[in-house]
């Protein structure tokens, strides 16, 4: 006889009082039929075979028969429930779905039995292990748990956990540092249990999940507290969580916290009430010794006659597997029930094939004290797990449900105030600081360095090992967790430098008009002559034009924009220049070189050289400008390179060949309006322009210098300000340089502005010449 198995007792018992309470004369299930049954007593893979096998033993009817003949052979049952353990319900779970015989566990859990190609007549009443693998990983990331170890009982439940949670521990982020299969005790297997707890101390994880039978975990966890190992978090899956077998062991509380899966605590009214009962019983007469009266005792049950419920207390755990049979027999019933037509109150079908019952147990849906059961397409019921914590109250433990996880949605809840921690941490390393990627450290993902991500790069919750680079339209400082929109960056209207330039540019055209009105009512005095005559109209015409072409530089650029605002400018300049030059050549050639080449400058005169001159200058620098559209296409472009955190919008081809060309054709102007002004330095003071061109073309030329020197270290919305600084600055030189002084003679000094006054001030240079 072996050793007395409390929480297989309370199965037993479980059995006897779901048949009694379905034979009851109350119960409206199966009426006018009693249910009966056979207990077998399995403790081996080879029990259970001669177990499940004695289920088709009949003298009369021959093995080799049975093998022709499943459909019309009765067997002593019409459907097994059990049996208790993964690996047991693989030998029955075969041999029964040959002959589409119904087999309903309570206990095996292993997710392999779903499959219906192997086992079409595989039912339980617990959830599969596929479940409590996925509470498990959840838990597990909920508490950030991501370095652990991972060990499984040396049998088909634990062995199949194990391969399960390394499997799919990647798609949660865990990394297990070390796994192993935990033997059963002994002598033999102690060094090897003992290498076993080593290596997860060598590994430093703070966590560590037990998937294995109570039996196994019961003598790992002895060796545990031998090795005094402590300050651990272990996650027990739900066959030793609230098993006294392990929670029972001396000094267990000392291992650290147990966090657990538990499958739901359903109630079964009555059944404690049952067992007390027939703990009574058996004081007087045992249930063996009452069957020997009919017959039908096959072994000695002396041991159950001294049992008292203080020696076999029912705990919770015995609880919720009694409640896995009970709900596993009325399954069985409620599938009779529909097959013999019991709905209208009698049964009116008497002989049951167990393949006709199959089909029925398939599609059974009931409800047992108002908890619904049916068995989904692979035969498993729609339970969940709890969450249980093991909480301490001096040597007494109990077992607190904190969670609980729902395998139709596949969500874990967990209430954490309920748990008495301070959260324990088992990571390889710690999270990176914000903005920083993680830099693999060996084969684990758990185990990583930090480096921080650069500028315009940033780290994304979906990828926390890459620096993502941001969008083109995008920016971000180093160490950034997200990119930031960046600006635009142009010179509005409404600015208030754009503002004052504007202010400056009308008020320069209005002094350019003034001058222009000046001058045309002195049209005829000497002053005006000499300055160019009606050339100073389309000088001051060319200013006012070189003027407006600011206003390209402003506002958001366009196609129009872009190809006016150089061209203009540069255009009217180029007369404005091409004037003066004219003007000072006359005036060199009448005092200097009238008298040694007198039909060269007569040829001039009456071919219309200056008007030629102005032509030719100004087509020129047209003709520039149109290549420049043609070749470089202006364009508005977006400028991403100049600033981190702004897109600045411009012209596009500013610094091109041509362009370069088309200002130095302006500056070769400059320096022939220069040479010609240096040249007539000494000439009669009322036509001696030199000082008026050199200090006009000295702001022209600093005030492009400046901006060129300017537009070389700063590329901001400002640059089109200094250009267009550049530009008053140019106009306003020549305007000052050149107009002014001849504005105030004719406004302020009348009398110098007669024919009289010139011919004096020719009069004294001729006299000057001659006396050297």
């Amino acid at each position: 006889i072996g050793k007395f198995n409390k929480h297989g007792y309370y199965l037993l018992q479980a059995m006897r009082f779901t048949m009694e309470e379905i034979n009851s004369a109350r119960n409206t299930l199966l009426p006018n039929v009693k249910l009966g049954y056979r207990a077998y007593d399995i403790c081996s893979e080879t029990a259970t075979l001669l177990a499940t096998m004695d289920l088709f033993s009949r003298p009369a009817f021959p093995a080799d028969q049975l093998l022709l003949n499943t459909t019309d052979y009765e067997p002593k049952a019409v459907a097994l429930i059990g049996p208790d353990s993964s690996t047991y319900a693989f030998t029955s779970a075969s041999i029964l779905g040959y002959f589409m015989f119904p087999l309903i566990s309570y206990e095996a859990t292993n997710e392999m039995l779903s499959n219906k190609k192997l086992y079409p007549s595989f039912f339980r009443t617990i959830s599969s292990d596929k479940n409590q693998v996925l509470a498990i990983l959840q838990l597990l990331a909920t508490f950030r748990w991501t370095w652990v170890a991972v060990l499984g009982s040396d049998n088909d439940y634990g062995k199949q956990g194990l391969q399960s949670i390394s499997e799919l521990a990647e798609t949660y982020n865990i990394c297990i540092a070390y796994q192993g299969i935990i033997p059963s005790y002994s002598s033999s297997t102690r060094p090897e249990m003992i290498k076993m707890i080593n290596n997860i101390i060598q590994t430093k994880v703070n966590t560590v999940v037990v998937f294995s039978s109570k039996r196994i975990a019961s003598g790992f966890f002895s060796l545990v507290m031998e090795l005094n190992i402590t300050g651990k978090v272990w996650i027990g899956s739900e066959d030793w969580s609230i098993s006294t077998k392990v929670s029972g062991l001396p000094k267990i509380k000392s291992i650290g916290s147990v966090l657990g899966i538990s499958t739901w605590a359903l109630q079964m009214p009555g059944f404690a009430n049952f067992v007390l009962n027939s703990f009574e019983r058996n004081r007087t007469q045992t249930d063996c010794q009452r069957d020997q009266e009919k017959l039908m005792c096959i072994q000695d049950c002396d041991i159950c006659a001294s049992l008292t419920a203080a020696e076999a207390p029912l705990d919770l755990a015995d609880i919720q597997s009694a409640f896995n049979v009970y709900l596993a027999i009325y399954a069985v019933a409620y599938s009779l029930h529909d097959l013999l037509g019991c709905s209208s109150g009698n049964c009116s079908y008497s002989k049951v094939q167990p393949w006709q019952l199959l089909d029925k147990v398939r599609h059974v849906n009931f409800s047992l004290h108002n908890i619904p059961m049916f068995f989904d397409q692979y035969g498993n019921p729609p339970f969940g797990y709890n969450i249980i914590s093991w909480n301490w109250t001096g040597d007494t433990v109990s077992y607190n449900v904190v969670g609980s996880y729902s395998p139709g949605h596949r969500h874990l809840e967990v209430n954490t105030t309920l748990i008495n921690w301070n959260v324990p941490t088992s990571l390889c390393a710690p999270d990176c600081p914000s903005g920083y990627r993680r830099l693999q450290r060996g084969a684990h993902i758990c185990c990583f360095d930090c480096e921080i991500c650069p500028a315009m790069t940033y780290i994304s919750d979906k990828n926390l090992y890459v620096c993502e680079p941001c969008q083109k339209w995008q920016w971000s400082p180093a160490a950034s967790q997200t990119c930031f929109a960046r600006t635009l960056e142009y010179l509005e209207m409404s600015d208030s430098l754009a503002v004052l330039l504007l202010v400056i540019a009308a008020l320069t055209i209005l002094l350019i008009a003034t001058v222009a009105a000046v001058f045309l009512r002195h049209l005829d005095t000497p002053v005006v002559r000499s300055a160019g005559g009606r050339t100073c109209l389309v000088m001051l015409a060319s200013l006012a034009s070189a003027c407006s072409s600011i206003y390209f530089h402003l506002g958001l650029p366009s196609h129009i924009s872009c190809i006016l605002q150089y061209s203009v400018f540069c255009i009217s300049v180029t007369v404005c220049l091409s004037c003066i030059a004219v003007r000072a050549f006359q005036i060199v050639c009448i005092f200097k070189m009238s008298s040694n080449l007198p039909k060269a400058y007569e040829w001039w005169a009456k071919n219309n050289g200056p008007q030629m001159f102005i032509l030719i200058a100004s087509f020129t620098e047209l003709f520039i400008c149109i290549l420049h559209v043609l070749l470089d296409h202006p364009l508005p472009i977006e400028e991403y390179s100049k600033f981190p955190d702004k897109i600045v919008l411009e012209c596009s081809g500013s610094q091109s060949p041509v362009t370069i060309v088309e200002l130095s054709f302006v500056a070769l102007l400059s320096c022939i309006c220069f040479a010609l002004s240096y040249i007539g330095k000494d000439l009669p003071a009322n036509y001696n322009e030199a000082k008026c061109i050199t200090f006009s073309l000295l702001i022209y030329l600093l005030s492009w210098l400046a901006f060129f020197t300017t537009s070389s270290v700063y590329q901001g919305k400002y640059i089109n300000a200094m250009n267009i600084a550049a530009t008053l600055a140019s106009v306003l030189g020549i305007l000052g340089g050149y107009f002014t002084p001849k504005c105030y003679i004719i406004l302020l000094k009348p009398h110098m502005n007669t024919a009289a006054h010139f011919q004096n001030c020719i009069q004294m240079y001729t006299t000057k010449k001659s006396d050297y």
